[in-house]
């Protein structure tokens, strides 16, 4: 079976935005509590980690369980990495995660200001100046056979489908509004000429929303 090229929760609002406005080192999502996009995802039995409140086992708790299967590398923006913009970034910084990232894979890193590689337990951030199908080759190398998962944020899965380079996708749609931020979609219907689409509505009011490419 062919390496294939995945996004895999990624969460948008109900009215099209990825990211808030203003992202910083406070405030990774901008305007907008991480929360917002995340706490469907750690409501569920896989992510709970509490027994007093074990989560859900229903349709998100399959959906997340799905995050890592048959992943062998990722590909994120610097954006997701950081919250630095230009040149400036200091090599001390060490991404979002801690000492132990949840990705457990090569990560490649998009930036206009490459650094050397760092290694965080399991998971090693390469840095990369390429364009997507240069940085998709070298990840296609490092997976060892295994699919690639595109992270985000928005402006990097934008550049990906724009390049025709994803195979699957699927995205969670918040019942929330944003209002302003870095907008992901008009609405699925932008991908119709590319992709097939189902959705199914979860009891926790997200919807999902697959996409699979057209032959």
């Amino acid at each position: 079976m062919s390496q294939r090229v995945r996004v895999h929760l990624f969460s948008v609002s109900r009215d099209g935005y990825g990211s808030g406005e203003g992202q910083s080192l406070d405030h990774p999502f901008g305007h907008i509590d991480p929360g917002v996009f995340h706490d469907w995802a750690f409501s569920t039995a896989f992510l709970a980690g509490d027994p007093e409140k074990p989560g859900s086992r229903g349709l998100d708790d399959y959906i997340v369980r799905d995050y890592s299967r048959n992943i062998g590398a990722e590909i994120m923006g610097r954006n997701k990495f950081s919250p630095y913009r230009g040149p400036g970034e200091s090599e001390s910084w060490q991404g979002w995660w801690g000492d132990d990232p949840p990705f457990h894979t090569p990560v490649f890193v998009l930036t206009h200001f490459p650094r050397t590689s760092i290694t965080l337990s399991d998971t090693t951030f390469h840095f990369l100046n390429s364009t997507p199908e240069e940085a998709l080759l070298m990840a296609k190398a490092a997976a060892n056979g295994k699919d690639i998962r595109i992270g985000g944020g928005v402006a990097t899965i934008r550049q990906f489908l724009e390049a025709e380079l994803i195979d699957e996708m699927h995205i969670a749609v918040i019942p929330f509004d944003a209002g302003r931020g870095e907008r992901f979609w008009n609405g699925p219907g932008d991908l119709y000429d590319r992709y097939h689409h189902e959705k199914v509505a979860s009891l926790s009011g997200v919807t999902h929303h697959f996409f699979w490419r057209r032959v």
